[in-house]
């Protein structure tokens, strides 16, 4: 059954129209000025109604050993207020499910798109054996505030603050028949409607992709690079300092051995170009096929920006084109050499190198 949130009952709420590869359905997309809603994450906070997430709690004595073993997380120590991303992986360590993590002291609540609800419901249920886990969805509500910090709704089951590469995020995850009341209380305090165009935007800056629009069957952790855990102060994704779970042979051997084949990047489009690039489209370099193009939006500094699946032998040799689109890649979303690897440097050590 499909899914349409209370609030494209507001003045000026209107859904996406078109099609995109991008979780849209069921949301007000803007509210009549889209691109003015996105500068208030500048100048206050943007209230940003994501309600079409759906969401899966993990609960019992032995949740935390049980995701801990499961995903690319760690999280058999974790404290109540605890939050960060997750993956789940294959055993080749491509993605399966790419996850918003939250953990209240008792219950693990897990946000993820609803086209991947059943699969990894149906995964976790499937791995349950004799753990005393008890896993299912709940009628839970994903609320986003971008910009200025808001207090937490008293309808609220917890806030989330969210390590991204981006804008200051805070998400509140409050029961669906309370969502209208809990965004009423945000704007009480001065937080002002933005649709889920605005997150967009701010989320393609960030470079946080969607797994269905912005990577494929293919995708490793290390092609997305703020996914992978490098200090203390941002849990990520991936942590590399935890034991086996599955896929974590893929993720020890590109962090020790090498590089990842192709990077998630940003993307400034040509909006003079006669046509709109869509997602799904090809990224070319010299007629050459380079990539995929992903979530595909209009910012309100850059005008088209968009996120595209590269690979790194193409990342510094020129402009890129989508059709008849031209692009250039945001210098800052390529990291910077990290050097040797361990791994290399002593497999180049036993061989006399």
């Amino acid at each position: 059954m499909s899914y349409s949130s209370p609030l494209l009952s507001r003045p000026g709420a209107a859904e996406f129209q078109g099609t995109t590869l991008v979780d849209v359905s069921g949301v007000p997309w803007h509210y009549g000025n889209p691109l003015v809603e996105q500068r208030a994450v500048e100048t206050g906070s943007a209230v940003i109604d994501r309600s079409h997430r759906r969401v899966i709690a993990v609960s019992g004595p032995d949740a935390q050993a049980f995701l801990h073993n499961l995903l690319s997380q760690k999280l058999d120590d974790v404290d109540a207020g605890f939050s960060a991303g997750a993956l789940d992986l294959n055993i080749q360590g491509h993605v399966l499910h790419h996850m918003d993590l939250s953990f209240d002291g008792e219950t693990f609540y897990l946000d993820v798109p609803a086209a991947q609800l059943e699969s990894l419901r149906d995964f976790l249920t499937a791995m349950v054996f004799w753990s005393q886990v008890t896993v299912e969805e709940v009628d839970v509500a994903v609320i986003s505030v971008l910009g200025q910090a808001l207090d937490k709704p008293s309808t609220a089951l917890l806030e989330r603050p969210v390590h991204w590469p981006g804008c200051p995020r805070q998400d509140f995850l409050v029961p669906r028949d309370k969502l209208d009341a809990a965004v009423q209380e945000l704007e009480a305090q001065g937080g002002s409607l933005a649709g889920l165009m605005a997150f967009t935007a701010e989320r393609v800056r960030a470079r946080e992709p969607e797994l269905a629009a912005d990577l494929d069957a293919k995708t490793i952790a290390h092609e997305v690079p703020h996914w992978i855990r490098r200090s203390e102060d941002q849990p990520a994704f991936v942590h590399l300092d935890k034991g086996c779970y599955r896929g974590q042979e893929t993720v020890a051997r590109v962090e020790n051995l090498g590089r990842s084949p192709r990077l998630l990047v940003l993307l400034y489009l040509d909006g003079s170009a006669p046509e709109q690039a869509e997602s799904g489209a090809d990224i070319t370099l010299g007629g050459r096929r380079v990539g995929r193009l992903g979530t595909v939006v209009e910012d309100c500094d850059y005008g088209p920006i968009a996120l595209g699946l590269v690979k790194r032998s193409a990342l510094d040799h020129g402009e890129l084109a989508i059709g008849p689109v031209a692009a250039s890649i945001e210098p800052d979303s390529i990291p910077a050499d990290e050097g040797p690897k361990a791994g290399r440097a002593a497999v180049d050590r036993l061989r006399g190198k």
